[in-house]
């Protein structure tokens, strides 16, 4: 598939074997049961390597699909909160908010109003503000809390460095432990 006259060839060690003829290069392929693969084409002139051309793809499907299974997008948690939270309860999300941000996920929290708790919009904004604050060393504030409806939303997203600390908390907590 080769067209070129002459290419530059590499052959299965990376060394170079210099500048010649594409058949010469094809007949040393040969000889050695391997392949010879265009791997530059821009390049003047080409440079051709010989390898094993069915290995070499096994190989690039195995890292593209370790790269998908690594890729892993970050989900959006969603937490429901009230105006009225008891301290255990906020307690208790406060810890599910730790873990889903060490594992890199998105927050969103959200404070729903009912009935008469709809005149005290303000009393939501105190709640969002106060788990906000709790956060603060391990999350940033990704979406301000917005207003819609009886829906007061809030969007957290992990710092940088939240999964380390993490996990050396986790290993300060199991040290204590033993």
């Amino acid at each position: 598939m080769i067209r070129i006259p002459e290419i530059r060839l590499i052959d299965e060690k990376g060394e170079q074997l210099g500048v010649m003829n594409t058949r010469e290069a094809q007949r040393i392929a040969q000889s050695r049961g391997l392949d010879l693969v265009e791997v530059a084409p821009t390049s003047r002139p080409p440079v051709c390597k010989i390898m094993d051309y069915g290995k070499f793809r096994y190989e690039q499907s195995k890292k593209e699909r370790q790269a998908r299974k690594n890729q892993g997008g970050s989900t959006v948690k969603e937490v429901k909160y009230h105006v009225n939270v008891e301290e255990h309860d906020y307690e208790t999300k406060m810890r599910h908010i730790r873990d889903f941000l060490a594992e890199g996920h998105r927050i969103k929290c959200t404070l729903i109003f009912r009935g008469r708790e709809n005149a005290h919009k303000d009393l939501g904004f105190v709640v969002l503000q106060r788990v906000a604050n709790d956060l603060q060393d391990v999350a940033k504030i990704d979406q301000s809390p917005n207003l819609m409806g009886r829906f007061l939303t809030m969007v957290l997203a992990p710092k940088p460095g939240a999964k380390a600390a993490a996990k050396a908390a986790e290993a300060k907590k199991e040290e204590g432990d033993e």
